[in-house]
């Protein structure tokens, strides 16, 4: 049949098929058939598309039907899609898609049927309503009356694409529109906005990185309701703790003529960059990782977002029944909320910048707490507690370390060395004690600096000055005092009595004369010499006591060395025994006593007691010591005095 003839299909229908220039050489099975262009093979099933060549290629055959008034008869406008914008299912390895039934000719007198759409910026409307033919004469005579005619989807596209619609018709509602008795305007195409990429991201992937809220079973199987079973995980050298999930484009849109658009580029990331202290990036078999480099905890900058593994733990959501429950912590730890009443911190290095209401139990390292503590308490094994604000109706604690509070109020404080500004109403125990500004305390210290002192309302000012109890050395140091003073007493009595006997006439001449003959001041005669011997005689019983006196001085007085030098020792070794003991208070504004308190052991027993009996000892009754001051005017400057030495 020539090219462009009609031919009568059944009653009323007229189909002409499209011709177009064949290939040159014998087609290949796949080839295209004669009449079509390349891209489209005409098997005995119907028409297939070539999805092995270019998206261009094939739009551009599908266009050459189009614009040479064909159209695809039993159209699948999915498989048109996916072939030339790769836009619908994923239709497997394929090489040749069925796309329709037959390439047929659009038949001028229905092209009428079809109008212009409304197009608007992202979609076009079209208007269906039914339509009619209108009565027909036959040459023969015949007349056809007015009838209606139906519009047909393969037809609809074919139009459309001409009229520049070649994407995102839904063909499902146009068919419905079609088959309905009724007028309806309905979109019919859309434009497909591009579908976003997946920007870089990272995942976890170790589950220690999570917290468990769970209550806390103790080692006794019972099960503890103030603790969280593990609010701050520990953190393994080498654990991986984030991995690097890469970007992914996203998939391009396109509009109501076909055109491509592009989605946004998606965002990536640098790894190395969420790095902090104690992690690193490592691009491993796998992927990159984010890894640590030490034990420790993990740490998130909210503002840089840098994972960090130290050993402090950071916490911004304080400590309390709902965010934490009581913690039992291994490392060091920072808190910038807040501690609630009744709750526990136990672990080294704590410091809280919020206030303090619950209690604070340090093995080690420093207590810093930024603001208050209130009602609460610290205690401290090995370091020092340093409260920046006030300290109220709170026990502060510090076995072996410094104690500093700006302004303390009915509290009790125990410290190797304490320093407050201001204080009110407390209990306060140290080595070294000082207050700028006391009123009604009771303060005992072996060295004690108050700047200003006094009562408040009806409670006392008191100063205690802890003195040890040296008494053991009294007893020694009396006794050695009695036989140093005897011996001393022996040895005058000697040397009064060897004086006396020297002093004798004839005694005396003899000593003179043999100390002269010693010397050879003197030279006897024979008759002399007879002479000195009767002297000699006479004075011999003088001359032995006066020998056995030299003798005894001499011994007594090695004694009484010996003795002294003991005695010097025995008071050294009481004045070291007792140490440093100082009180100077330099203005009493109101009624204050100072006096001594002698203790037995070392200050750390009394500063070690429980807050009730610390409290009971300072404001009790005193008992013992020595009253140095008690005026409500004046100063006092006070230093314990040893005993003297002996005199040699």
């Amino acid at each position: 049949m020539p090219s462009g003839c009609l031919r009568a299909v059944g009653r009323n229908t007229v189909v002409q098929e499209l011709a177009f220039a064949a290939p040159a050489a014998s087609p290949e099975p796949d080839a295209p058939g004669p009449g079509l262009p390349i891209g489209l093979v005409k098997r005995a099933d119907g028409i297939y598309i070539d999805v092995g060549m270019s998206q261009a290629a094939l739009t551009a055959a599908v266009a050459q039907v189009f614009a040479a008034g064909g159209y695809f008869a039993g159209l699948d406008y999915a498989a048109l899609m996916q072939a030339l914008y790769g836009v619908g299912p994923d239709l497997g390895a394929v090489q040749a898609l069925r796309l329709a039934d037959a390439v047929r000719v659009f038949d001028a007198a229905r092209l009428a049927l079809y109008k212009p759409p409304k197009v608007s910026l992202a979609y076009a409307e079209y208007t269906f309503q039914p339509l009619y033919l209108e009565q027909e004469t036959l040459p023969d005579g015949t007349v056809i009356p007015e009838r209606p005619v139906r519009l047909d989807i393969d037809e609809f596209v074919a139009d459309m694409w001409n009229k520049g619609i070649r994407f995102g018709i839904d063909v499902a509602a146009v068919q419905a529109a079609m088959a309905s008795p009724r007028a309806e305007r309905i979109t019919f195409a859309t434009d497909l906005e591009p579908a976003p990429g997946r920007d870089a991201c990272v995942v976890e992937v170790s589950s220690d990185l999570h917290r468990s809220d769970a209550p806390k079973a103790r080692a006794d199987g019972r099960i503890d309701l103030q603790s969280f079973q593990n609010r701050f995980p520990q953190i393994k050298a080498n654990m991986r703790l984030l991995k690097k999930e890469p970007c992914a484009p996203g998939l391009p849109g396109f509009d109501l003529a076909g055109r491509r658009t592009e989605p946004a580029p998606p965002k990536d990331l640098t790894l190395r960059f969420l790095a902090g202290e104690g992690t690193e990036a490592r691009l491993l078999d796998d992927g990159e990782y984010l890894v640590s480099t030490r034990e420790g905890f993990l740490s998130v900058d909210a503002k840089s977002n840098r994972i960090s593994v130290t050993d402090k733990i950071v916490s911004l959501e304080g400590v309390s029944g709902r965010t934490t429950g009581n913690l039992q912590l291994a490392g060091a730890y920072e808190e910038y909320g807040d501690v609630q009443e009744q709750r526990d911190v136990t672990g080294t290095d704590i410091t809280v910048h919020g206030n303090v209401y619950g209690n604070i139990h340090s093995r080690g390292g420093s207590v810093a707490l930024g603001q208050n503590l209130v009602g609460g308490s610290v205690h401290s094994v090995a370091g020092a507690v340093r409260v920046a604000g006030v300290a109220s109706n709170a026990i502060v604690y510090a076995a072996d370390g410094a104690v500093t509070i700006q302004r303390a109020e009915n509290c009790v404080i125990s410290g190797v060395d304490v320093s407050i500004e201001e204080a009110s109403n407390c209990e306060i125990i140290g080595d070294t004690v000082r207050v700028a500004l006391a009123e009604g305390c009771a303060i005992a210290g072996r060295n004690v600096e108050v700047e200003s002192a006094g009562p408040r309302r009806r409670t006392e000012m008191v100063i205690y000055v802890l003195v040890k109890d040296v008494t053991q050395f009294d007893a020694e140091i009396a006794d050695l005092e009695l036989r140093v003073a005897a011996l001393a007493q022996a040895n005058a009595d000697s040397q009064r009595e060897l004086d006396r006997i020297a002093a004798l006439p004839d005694v005396r001449r003899y000593l003179a004369l043999a100390a002269k003959l010693r010397t050879q001041e003197l030279v006897l005669t024979p008759e002399q010499g007879q002479h000195l011997r009767k002297i000699a005689g006479a004075v011999a019983e003088e001359m032995k006591a006066i020998q056995k006196h030299k003798q005894d001085l001499q011994v007594g007085q090695t004694q009484h060395k010996l003795l002294g030098d003991r005695l010097a020792r025995v008071i050294e070794q009481q004045a070291e025994a007792a140490g440093i003991a100082r009180c100077g208070l330099h203005l009493a504004s109101g009624e204050t006593m100072v006096r001594t308190m002698p203790f037995a052991a070392d200050t750390a027993a009394l500063r070690q007691l429980p807050p009730k009996e610390l409290k009971q000892r300072l404001r009790g009754t005193p008992s013992g010591g020595q009253l140095l001051f008690a005026d409500s005017a004046g100063s006092l400057d006070w230093h314990l005095t040893a005993r003297p030495r002996p005199a040699p």
